[in-house]
């Protein structure tokens, strides 16, 4: 198994802690006036979500995590779980909720997610960082609201309502930012 050294440490990485994975969320570089250096990490845990503080010295090293990266698609809800296809291997996850999280805002028939499991069981799901949804209802916008930042609340065709700006109307399709869940841009009237 590869092991990263401490001059590898960055933000991003994933590695083993006590036999699980964990993401390094934060790394802080800290060189005292004398003695070595430090590295402060900031770890979250890929499984269970909760995160840990660490301190390691120049020299020492962690253990890879074994994770695989791919890309899926999502093919339907059933019940609790969400199911999805490997692009190559046409093998078929089910996700549970509670890993998938709010990925259902983003969700359509087909969309293809960046899924990262660990021993051959899904940990992460993460749709595209934009997706486009269409506006499926929404109250209309009051005359002369146009100059002003004036939002209201939208509901998509996924089910999920998000907060656009006034001129948005019903059958718009708009641009969500995955990473924030915030409105990005119309994208057609």
């Amino acid at each position: 198994m590869a092991t990263y050294n401490t001059s590898d440490f960055r933000k991003g990485l994933k590695v083993q802690i006590d036999g699980e994975p964990y993401l390094m969320t934060d790394m802080q570089f800290v060189k005292p006036g004398k003695g070595n250096a430090l590295y402060k990490c900031k770890l979250k845990n890929l499984i269970r979500g909760t995160t840990l503080d660490r301190t390691y010295k120049g020299g020492d090293s962690l253990e890879a995590a074994d994770v695989q990266t791919t890309d899926v698609s999502f093919l339907y809800r059933q019940g609790q779980d969400y199911v999805f296809m490997h692009q190559e291997t046409f093998e078929q996850y089910e996700v549970p909720e509670n890993v998938a999280g709010d990925i259902w805002k983003y969700l359509k028939d087909g969309m293809i997610c960046t899924m990262t499991t660990y021993n051959s069981n899904p940990i992460i799901v993460e749709p595209p960082t934009m997706v486009e949804l269409e506006v499926t209802d929404c109250a209309p916008g009051a005359k002369g609201d146009t100059a002003t930042n004036v939002t209201k609340p939208a509901m998509v065709e996924t089910g999920a309502e998000f907060i656009v700006p006034g001129f948005i109307k019903t059958g718009n399709v708009i641009k969500v930012d995955t990473r924030t869940g915030e409105y990005s841009e119309r994208v057609s009237n």
